[in-house]
């Protein structure tokens, strides 16, 4: 993504104030952050939506998104070798690259969520752990999903179409138990794990 170093304080500014309260900041809130005027703050939307870092609702407050697409291609990470988790192996010094976009190439509409709690830990997601997620709203059984609960509580579990109808919502924790629920809303798919130590 080319973006200017203005556009990148925009942008940094969008994804912090996001991560913090759970929805986007209005122009108004960036602009007085960032001690610019309302119509600079504008222009620099605008631009960030022409490169596709962001999209946003016409004529709607609050309804800045980041796209995930943008914000993880591109980032390539050396790719030096291989390394054993068992019995030792040679260490030989290879020379490629991994771009992380490659997680999320041909999926609908990416999305990351940073991971709460540790009823996934036996699928190895743990607290703290970011999913990569496609935006699905159907699921097969045995797939992780982010689902929704007839209340509005979002969790991340496995699902599981019962016989009598019912959603089994599955935690990989042998010390918790499953939330069955007449229907929920999936909102997505995880497609992959990111961890940082």
């Amino acid at each position: 993504m080319n973006v200017t170093p203005k556009q990148l304080r925009v942008l940094e500014f969008i994804r912090r104030f996001c991560d913090a309260n759970g929805y986007s900041p209005t122009l108004d809130e960036i602009a007085r952050s960032l001690k610019v005027s309302k119509v600079t703050i504008l222009q620099h939307v605008r631009a960030l939506e022409r490169r596709g870092a962001i999209r946003r609702g016409r004529y709607q407050s609050r309804s800045i998104e980041i796209c995930a697409t943008e914000a993880v291609s591109g980032l390539g990470i050396p790719l030096v070798g291989t390394i054993a988790a068992g019995a030792p192996i040679e260490a030989v010094e290879e020379r490629e690259s991994l771009d992380l976009s490659e997680l999320i190439a041909g999926r609908a509409e990416p999305f990351l969520l940073r991971v709460r709690g540790d009823s996934m830990i036996e699928e190895q997601i743990r607290d703290g752990d970011f999913v990569v997620c496609e935006r699905r709203h159907t699921a097969r059984n045995g797939e992780t999903v982010v689902a929704v609960l007839p209340g509005g509580d979002a969790t991340l579990k496995k699902f599981y179409q019962e016989r009598d109808g019912r959603i089994r919502l599955q935690p990989a924790n042998a010390q918790l138990r499953p939330i069955y629920a007449d229907r929920v809303e999936i909102r997505g798919v995880v497609v992959g794990v990111l961890r940082k130590y």
